[in-house]
């Protein structure tokens, strides 16, 4: 039995996390503007006949198949949205679920921090050699969901609404974790974005996300 651990489908890739995702892509890399599917299972070999469901389905391009000890994940891409949308009901009639059995996204970690000092930046771009770098004296957003892949569509939605630094997006592992940065007028935005498009995957009656400290 597969456990179905996220389902996130985003209709248009932000140029920023395109890119982002095309540098840790080992299969066909994201263009901005592609629609794109993450999804999550358990056990993790599950991802290798979901994968081969999902791209016999329709024209996907398979971005990445993650393979870890407990869990898997893939995302495919393209950019007419309803060949993912299709590969997406195949994978679903397969597990015999619909999406709404996704695990509910959990906010473990979620704050601004203000004016980044010199030596906090430096650390900060050592650790993150995926994405942009921050820069002493901008502010910071830093965001960590569980389970892990929910992290991708909160960036998405965050790069959508703010003039917004994409730091890193890591979908993969126990949790998903978020760092953007940018002046404290956009960051906070990008907060706010974020915080409701998790509340949105939650569906209405399920746990809101709070709004960052």
């Amino acid at each position: 039995m597969i456990e179905l651990r996220t389902w996130v489908f985003i209709d248009s890739l932000q140029p920023q996390l395109a890119a982002y995702m095309g540098t840790a892509s080992m299969g066909f890399l994201p263009v901005p503007g592609d629609s794109c599917l993450w999804v999550e299972v358990a056990p993790g070999m599950a991802v290798h006949r979901l994968s081969d469901i999902a791209l016999k389905a329709s024209n996907v391009h398979l971005g990445q198949q993650i393979v870890e000890r407990s869990y898997g994940s893939i995302f495919v891409h393209h950019r007419v949205q309803s060949d993912v949308l299709e590969s997406g009901d195949h994978m679903l009639r397969y597990m015999n679920t619909e999406h709404s059995t996704r695990h509910p996204c959990r906010l473990m970690w979620h704050e601004v921090i203000r004016s980044i000092t010199p030596d906090h930046a430096t650390l900060i771009n050592r650790d993150n050699r995926k994405g942009s770098m921050i820069l002493p004296g901008q502010c910071m957003l830093i965001m960590e969901t569980d389970p892990a892949g929910y992290i991708i569509y909160a960036a998405n939605e965050a790069e959508k609404a703010a003039n917004i630094t994409l730091i890193e997006a890591r979908a993969v592992g126990a949790y998903g974790r978020l760092i953007m940065a940018g002046k404290e007028a956009d960051v906070q935005e990008a907060a706010r974005a974020a915080s409701a498009a998790l509340t949105r995957l939650n569906g209405p009656n399920g746990p809101a996300c709070t709004d960052a400290m």
